[in-house]
């Protein structure tokens, strides 16, 4: 079945890597429609071996599309992702606008595919938080085999997360203070080169950001609302690749050998662990990859039936295009849509 698939904030990066992802793994796109704002009108965008112009997001007909691809933020989505459902297109959202609202699934194909099927209620599917997805895909593997009761975890997250521009302030910065210019932040609190910040998203009344709150909230939603999480989220100077330590306490015993080979033969899952000089994965070896890498996997010994672990994962792909595209994937392997796509 061929479908035709709109992709919406096409010129930004994660709309750019949903592109790239579509045509590596060969997506059955009829058509595939890059919309923006009227400034991006006739822009083109690459789209495998094809180039496509893009079109006014305000004006597009969505009764077209029968998958919307949203990469264009909340406010976007807020406005016309119900629209766009309402034309008769399934919408996949990036955003963070639909992600705790209960008649939309929040879905890591990995983990919860089959709540894919409760996207009829509003024709709306969200996509977690990038820090969310990587650490659900080597949770939920875990969980199934010893049940997870609590997790301590701290991202380190790159500037990619905070778009294309915060991306260039670390360039900048970085650039120069080599040349002695005096570092001035702009997309973040406080200078990011050579730095690392503890603080993503906005403070809340409890003292955590925004992001934390997430991670807390996304996973109960996705994988299990008895788990308890508490996360530290830091800005580090790197351009792509999310990485985060990982400390777990569970219900029943598992040793580190038991979850390796647990984690090995998970989906979405790649255990290069090796306890040498170099036996683990790091930000820079992960950019263009689709798995989330797991290193470091050992016994927690402060805790009953602890384990700590680190993982790595590309969060332009895995933590916000690929798992989009997946789920568009999950719609059309279960046969959860009719394609209009000829």
């Amino acid at each position: 079945m061929e479908v035709n698939i709109a992709i919406v904030g096409a010129t930004g990066n994660v709309g750019q890597e949903i592109l790239a992802i579509l045509s590596e793994r060969l997506f059955p796109a009829n058509e595939a429609f890059a919309l923006a704002s009227r400034e991006s009108i006739g822009r083109e965008i690459s789209f495998g071996e094809k180039t496509l112009k893009c079109r006014d997001l305000e004006t597009f007909d969505f009764a077209k599309a029968d998958i919307a691809l949203f990469a264009a933020g909340g406010s976007v989505a807020k406005e016309w992702a119900p629209k766009a459902a309402a034309a008769g297109a399934v919408v996949i959202d990036n955003s963070s606008h639909f992600r705790m609202d209960p008649d939309v699934p929040l879905i890591v194909p990995e983990v919860n595919a089959d709540a894919a099927r409760g996207f009829s209620k509003k024709n709306i599917i969200a996509n977690p938080n990038c820090s969310t997805a990587q650490l659900v895909v080597a949770l939920k593997p875990l969980h199934d085999a010893a049940t997870i009761k609590r997790v301590v975890v701290s991202t380190y997250q790159s500037t990619s997360g905070a778009g294309k521009a915060a991306m260039d302030e670390l360039f900048n910065q970085t650039k120069g203070i080599y040349v002695n210019d005096t570092p001035t932040p702009a997309e973040f609190t406080k200078q990011i080169a050579f730095n690392v910040i503890p603080h993503i998203d906005v403070f809340m009344e409890d003292g955590f950001t925004k992001e934390e709150w997430k991670m807390t909230a996304e996973t109960k939603k996705i994988l299990d609302p008895k788990i308890k999480l508490t996360a530290t989220c830091v800005r580090v100077p790197v351009f792509v690749g999310h990485s985060e330590a990982v400390n777990l306490e569970f219900e029943r015993p598992i040793t580190d050998d038991e979850a390796r080979e647990i984690l090995r033969e998970a989906p979405g899952l790649l255990v290069v662990d090796k306890p040498e000089d170099g036996g683990y994965v790091t930000p820079v070896e992960c950019v263009g990859d689709f798995a989330t890498y797991v290193s470091r996997i050992r016994v927690d010994p402060t805790v009953e039936n602890g384990l700590a672990f680190w993982c790595v994962s590309d969060n332009l792909r895995k933590g916000a295009a690929l798992n989009a595209v997946q789920i568009a994937e999950i719609l059309i392997n279960k046969n959860l849509i009719e394609g209009r796509g000829r």
